[in-house]
């Protein structure tokens, strides 16, 4: 990408990881379309008050579009053109996605393969698009590893982000599109989803309810901060991959391919055990959380721990922020965003 200003679009780009990674590309000087369903699968006001921050950059536009709208998705590929697209809008959570199905089929299949035609078609450079961790399902082998086995997912959402990236490889090997997929780790941080552990822990325990703790506590993820997940994004996104001369059709390895394609996790490379990231957040809180102890919930898995070895060799650049820094700064933005003080 180099100096050069570039246009690129960014899908989902009122949610979480999207508005942090169009701050990030503004703050850099590209110019930067947004587009996002605003749908109410969480609190439409923090979508539309990070639209609001974005909106204030001149180089910013947005769109308010449906990825499974097909004729709006061509028209705004045709308007163009993108030199980069980056999909980030999915419907997203684990649970929702054993009540919802449906929703997950449309956002997360149909609209993915809007994404792929408007990018066949419209001659971009590099389509970057999130996986996520989910995907290794009932894989136990640690940490997980892009060369690993991922065909046993264990809900829905996961089914769904395994085949993005199947689908992915077809259009880069029928028609040479460069892809690469990014398998993020629980990500966290300021401006995150109110359907998140911290974000519902945090506000539990301020309003002094229990926190459902799964698994008996049992749990360890490895959680990653957002400004780690971004620059991994940002440097990916400057990457294009292309064909991997040592790819063997004999022996395939899932993270690379002969066709320009690519697979990444990003992830902190250290899992933290539940009850300890509970016990970091009682303290930046300052006030010890009531908890109920609960089974772990259909779709969930006991761990998640990246193996970021490829990212690394790829990009130079391993994630690396602790729980307590990245805990601490969610903390303090919760506090200024909802006017709460230190006493709760």
């Amino acid at each position: 990408m180099g100096v050069e200003r570039e246009r690129i679009l960014v899908t989902g780009a009122a949610g979480f990881i999207g508005f942090h990674l169009c701050r990030r590309l503004l703050g850099e000087g590209q110019r930067v379309v947004g587009i996002d369903n605003l749908n109410d699968y969480y609190d439409v006001r923090l979508k539309q008050a990070r639209l609001e921050m974005l909106e204030k950059d001149a180089g910013f536009s947005f769109l308010k579009i449906d990825l499974a709208d097909r004729d709006g998705m061509a028209a705004l590929f045709r308007k163009g053109p993108f030199d980069a697209v980056v999909n980030l809008a999915a419907q997203a959570g684990v649970r929702h996605s054993i009540t919802n199905p449906h929703a997950y089929v449309n956002s997360n299949l149909v609209g993915f393969l809007h994404i792929l035609e408007g990018c066949r078609h419209n001659g971009v450079k590099h389509l970057v698009f999130a996986s996520s961790s989910s995907v290794y399902g009932a894989n136990t082998t640690m940490p997980f590893s892009v060369s690993h086995n991922v065909d046993h997912p264990v809900s829905l959402y996961a089914a769904t982000k395994k085949a993005n990236e199947l689908m992915a490889h077809t259009y880069s090997h029928l028609y040479r599109l460069p892809c690469t997929g990014l398998r993020f780790f629980t990500v966290y941080g300021p401006w995150g989803r109110p359907d998140m552990a911290l974000f519902l822990f945090t506000r539990a325990i301020l309003e002094d309810r229990p926190i459902q703790v799964f698994n008996h506590g049992n749990m360890e993820r490895d959680f990653t901060y957002i400004d780690d997940i971004i620059e991994g994004v940002v440097r990916v996104m400057r990457r294009i991959p292309e064909p991997d001369p040592a790819w063997r059709s004999s022996h395939p390895d899932p993270s690379t391919s002969s066709a320009p394609y690519r697979i990444f996790n990003i992830g902190n490379n250290n899992p933290v055990k539940l009850m300890h990231f509970i016990q970091v957040l009682e303290k930046a809180l300052g006030k010890e959380a009531r908890k109920t102890f609960l089974d772990i919930q259909p779709g969930d898995v006991p761990s998640t721990y990246a193996d970021i070895e490829a990212l690394g060799r790829a990009v130079g650049f391993r994630p690396n922020t602790s729980v307590e820094k990245g805990i601490a700064e969610f903390v303090a933005w919760y506090r200024a965003y909802y006017g709460i003080g230190l006493s709760g």
